[in-house]
């Protein structure tokens, strides 16, 4: 049977529109139920106040709960495992950060591949650490550290938030790139690490802008911070790519779902993300803490992750670190 022209092309043109339909209305009807969102960390840390943060927006802007869940332990691979395994239908989500890119090195026996099991969504921000000392430290500057520890092998111990952590791992690859001999003594988490700090039974750590108050009040030292630019929470502390060209580590945080989660959901959720992070009042928020937005596609968060997941695998060989 032979139809005439613009009959065959309404046909046609129906007919390619019939996948989009279903498509288009589960992007509409897109969250239908309290949407879950797991944080591998426990409450009160820069991921668990993001968290709250966008999900509020979210629970605003889409007319359903986004439900905080912190899942702490295992190095965030116990929140990751359970959102690899929850249903792919965007009401599970997963609160990601640098262990994101750092286990996959680190354990080697993982339930999962993250970058094959987890979607990814979008980020929302991006900050420093800062290379700390005790005050009980002679050097100023990071030449003068440098110089001290290199005169000094192995006698400055250098703390971090726990073994294989963000922050571990910039103080390994500082220590690489200076060539300085710096024990490392790992702490299950900031808080203690920077009370042995403040104490001086450390003498270094590669801290997170909680610190900033300890700073202001002269009881820490601020050397630099890791970011290829200057920190708009503290401008006068210069940047370790100044002393160490190359030098770059950055802490951020952004959202992940399991593999399969249909991708008109994954695109609902990066535009309000991003749109929350572009809104005035969440840019001044982000920014009271220190941070900056960190906004992204999720081809380029794709492309983010897979590159921070082959540098800090590289670090981690190189340094024989293990999980504890």
């Amino acid at each position: 049977m032979k139809f005439p022209r613009r009959q065959f092309l309404h046909l046609a043109a129906g007919a390619a529109a019939l996948p989009v339909v279903p498509r288009f209305a589960r992007a509409q009807t897109y969250p239908s139920r309290p949407v879950h969102l797991l944080v591998g960390f426990p409450p009160g840390g820069a991921v668990d106040i993001t968290a709250r943060l966008i999900g509020q927006w979210l629970s605003e802007r889409l007319g359903q709960p986004f439900v905080i869940e912190n899942r702490p332990g295992a190095g965030t691979n116990i929140a990751t495992e359970a959102v690899v395994r929850a249903p792919a239908d965007g009401h599970t989500l997963l609160m990601i950060s640098p262990p994101a890119a750092i286990n996959a090195t680190l354990y080697e026996n993982l339930n999962f591949n993250f970058i094959r099991d987890i979607a990814l969504v979008a980020t929302a921000l991006r900050g420093p650490y800062i290379l700390l000392v005790n005050p009980s430290v002679p050097a100023k500057t990071v030449p003068e550290f440098i110089a001290y520890a290199k005169a000094n092998p192995g006698k400055i111990s250098m703390a971090s938030a726990g073994n294989g952590s963000g922050p571990h791992l910039a103080g390994e690859l500082f220590k690489m790139m200076a060539g300085i001999d710096m024990p490392h003594v790992p702490y299950r988490g900031e808080a203690p690490a920077t009370t042995d700090l403040l104490g001086g039974q450390v003498q270094v750590l590669f801290g997170t802008l909680a610190a900033i108050e300890n700073i202001k009040a002269g009881k820490l030292r601020a050397l630099a911070v890791t970011t290829a630019m200057r920190s708009p929470a503290l401008p006068d502390i210069p940047t370790l790519s100044d002393f160490l060209p190359g030098y770059e580590v950055s802490f951020w945080d952004g959202f992940g779902a399991p593999k399969n989660t249909p991708p008109e959901i994954i695109d609902k959720l990066n535009g309000e993300i991003n749109a929350a992070l572009a809104d005035p009042v969440m840019k001044t928020r982000i920014a009271s803490l220190g941070y900056s937005v960190f906004a992204n596609s999720p081809a380029d968060l794709g492309k983010f992750v897979a590159d921070e997941t082959d540098k800090w695998g590289k670090v981690i060989r190189a340094a024989g670190i293990k999980p504890e």
